[in-house]
């Protein structure tokens, strides 16, 4: 007999083309005064631009991959000097990461506009890194008060990226199916979720400008984030924490790890890769999938995104050190395998 727990986050979605504009009403809605805009030095301009007819306190542009600590403590002197009363972050995963750590520490509200599919606004992971080792939690915290998934800000991100941290995002789902303590809520949008993201990144990728193939993505984002919101990660997660504590990025690097973790864990977790072969119309899930990656032209090998082979014993010895609950007993030498395979690029 089934038996789960299911709770769900407060998050307000505002998904369409067009609804950027609707911010000023967004931090409106929420009583903010002392608004602090941040975003990565790339995406500064455009963040300015978005930020008219708000209150705004200030800028911080200087977010980076893994919110590194001294970034982040940068990041909370700043919010602590403007006054700030809530963050508005514009662009990916790791923009969205600093207003999180600001969160957590001050308990500014955040309202977060993807500009990738990392799906990391959806949820109350955070992390930080520091001495070459990743630290993350969960903190109810840091759930973004108000989500806007505009598919119009996501048009000028390169193929590779999309493809990338579109991977990422079906990474996220992929772990809710198996998690131990999914439901049959979760598992269903996570399944929707690979769908969707499996169908729209081909056309992505051909076609950035196809805005119906856009707004696919995004929704798939949308539920990728939802799904990992309330389940735990695997060892998929902790072995990308672990890579990504390396100096690996951190898209390319689920996107690798993903194929060979799944394979890693089919034999433990039936009911969840069927679900992704469905998903994708694929006869096995893991094969399949890496497939899909290959077709999209991203990296396929850890030794491509700069992992040196003298560093795959210390990577594996550190995801078995401290492993997340997984389907499959996480153990030294299948991990180093599964490591191994993943840095040669072979097929699963």
């Amino acid at each position: 007999m089934r038996s789960f727990l299911y709770q769900m986050l407060p998050v307000r979605v505002v998904f369409g083309a067009g609804t950027l504009a609707q911010l000023a009403a967004e931090v409106e809605r929420l009583g903010a005064k002392r608004v602090l805009m941040l975003s990565t030095p790339g995406r500064a301009e455009m963040v300015r631009a978005a930020a008219k007819g708000l209150p705004l306190a200030g800028m911080f542009d200087e977010a980076a991959m893994h919110t590194p600590l001294e970034l982040v403590e940068k990041a909370r002197s700043r919010a602590k000097e403007l006054g700030a009363d809530c963050c508005v972050a514009v662009g990916g995963g790791s923009t969205i990461g600093f207003a999180k750590a600001i969160a957590v520490s001050a308990g500014l509200p955040v309202i977060a506009v993807p500009t990738t599919y990392s799906g990391s606004e959806m949820t109350t992971l955070w992390g930080v890194s520091e001495g070459g080792v990743k630290k993350t939690g969960r903190d109810p915290r840091v759930a973004p008060k108000t989500v806007i998934y505009d598919p119009e800000v996501t048009l000028g991100l390169p193929a590779a990226t999309s493809a990338v941290s579109g991977m990422n995002a079906i990474a996220h789902c992929v772990e809710a199916l198996y998690a131990h303590d999914g439901n049959p809520v979760v598992s269903l949008i996570a399944e929707e979720g690979i769908r969707a993201l499996a169908g729209a990144l081909p056309r992505v990728v051909s076609n950035g400008a196809d805005r119906e193939a856009r707004s696919e993505a995004l929704y798939g984002a949308w539920l990728a984030g939802m799904s990992i919101a309330t389940t735990s990660v695997a060892l998929h997660h902790k072995l990308c924490h672990v890579l990504g504590g390396l100096g690996l990025p951190h898209a390319e690097t689920h996107s690798i790890v993903l194929p060979h973790a799944m394979h890693y864990n089919a034999q433990a977790a039936h009911e969840a890769m069927g679900r992704v072969a469905r998903a994708i119309g694929a006869v096995d899930a893991a094969a399949g999938l890496w497939d899909i990656q290959q077709a999209l032209g991203i990296p396929m090998r850890l030794s491509d995104i700069g992992l040196a082979e003298k560093d795959l014993e210390r990577a594996a010895r550190l995801a078995v050190e401290a492993p997340y609950p997984n389907p499959r007993k996480v153990e030294y030498a299948p991990v180093l395998e599964l490591l191994r395979s993943a840095w040669q690029g072979r097929r699963p």
